[in-house]
């Protein structure tokens, strides 16, 4: 009897063809998308399916091709109903594999906002309402009623966020950063106080906060800032008055127009130190936990007085007695008269 051989060949035409789809398939998964604009991104919602994935994706113009490709690389991934919620990248070399992969894995879009040190509470809630694509949820809100949001009515929000960089997803608000920021400040506070120098004329880690954020706004020099610390510690235990710009400037409020005038020094205010004794009621500005480390453990040494040096390096010079401070303020008018004169000579030559 004749043997038969269309099986075989049938064998082999399947089989060229699976291998055939399965060499489209593979260049499907790992080719990047096509239409991919720069700076390009997918939000991926609550609820949101393959299918509603990909009619996002078109709506931007991207070229999905097989939907039947985009199932089976989904369970081949292990994304099929798995894909988390966020903001996911879109770059030019952006496969659909890498794509599903990073949907399955939430490998979402982290943004960055720093909070610098030395600001107020007035720049901060200014830079957060700059925030792009950051959920807004504070800005009817006064004081008050952003610390109750917080969970903390009745408190003063000056200081009470510390200076960092906090990284931030798609559908997180201004508040979320808030809260980080406050536990971090209650965090790194609470550690300062407790490694506190011995006798400090401080009676709770509230006022450790106000001293630092005093220091924070008196120099921008960090190996400054224990001996800046060091000089209010010391008048405060002496019942020196503190006799520092930066709280009456804070006091100013929007008055204050760059320049503090001999009149501001007498001005009374809460937070003028040159007219009132102690510390003021509140911080004055954000302090990083460097200057908490210098309020809390101050240089040792006898300088009740400091003044800039003057020559553009922001520094200081420390004075012992009231004599030497005077020599030194002199030094210091002398040095920016000059350059100020310099200027002025450099400005009419040009």
């Amino acid at each position: 009897m004749k043997a038969r051989r269309p099986l075989p060949i049938l064998l082999l035409a399947v089989l060229a063809v699976a291998a055939w789809y399965w060499d489209r398939f593979r260049t499907f998964a790992e080719a990047p998308l096509s239409g991919i604009q720069a700076n390009a991104g997918l939000v991926v919602a609550r609820g949101d399916n393959l299918d509603k994935v990909l009619r996002k994706l078109q709506a931007q113009g991207v070229g999905t091709g097989d939907r039947l490709y985009w199932q089976l690389l989904a369970r081949q991934t292990g994304a099929a109903g798995r894909l988390q919620v966020g903001e996911y990248a879109l770059r030019e070399d952006t496969s659909p594999r890498a794509l599903l992969q990073a949907m399955r894995d939430g490998k979402v879009v982290r943004r960055m906002f720093t909070i610098i040190e030395g600001w107020n509470i007035r720049d901060l809630r200014a830079a957060l309402r700059k925030a792009p694509l950051l959920e807004q949820n504070t800005t009817q809100m006064d004081d008050a009623a952003l610390m109750a949001a917080l969970g903390h009515a009745g408190q003063h929000p000056e200081g009470r966020f510390l200076p960092e960089t906090y990284a931030w997803v798609r559908g997180d608000s201004d508040l979320d950063i808030l809260k980080r920021a406050y536990a971090g400040m209650d965090k790194a506070l609470d550690a300062a106080w407790k490694s506190r120098t011995p006798d400090l004329p401080l009676d709770n880690r509230d006022q450790a906060l106000t001293l630092a954020s005093i220091v924070e706004k008196e120099t921008g020099i960090a190996e400054e800032r224990p001996a800046i610390a060091g000089v209010f510690v010391r008048r405060l235990k002496t019942g020196m008055r503190l006799q520092t710009d930066p709280t009456v400037i804070y006091g100013m409020g929007s008055s204050y127009a760059g320049n503090i005038r001999r009149s501001d020094l007498t001005t009374d205010t809460p937070y003028n130190t040159y007219t009132r004794d102690g510390l003021p009621p509140t911080p004055i500005a954000m302090p990083g936990k460097a200057a908490l480390q210098a309020a809390t453990q101050p240089a040792a040494g006898d300088a009740l007085y400091f003044v800039a040096v003057g020559d553009g390096s922001g520094r200081h010079v420390f004075s012992a007695s009231l004599d030497a401070h005077n020599s030194a303020v002199r030094g210091y008018v002398q040095r920016y008269r000059a350059q100020r004169q310099a200027e002025r000579e450099g400005a009419t030559t040009k």
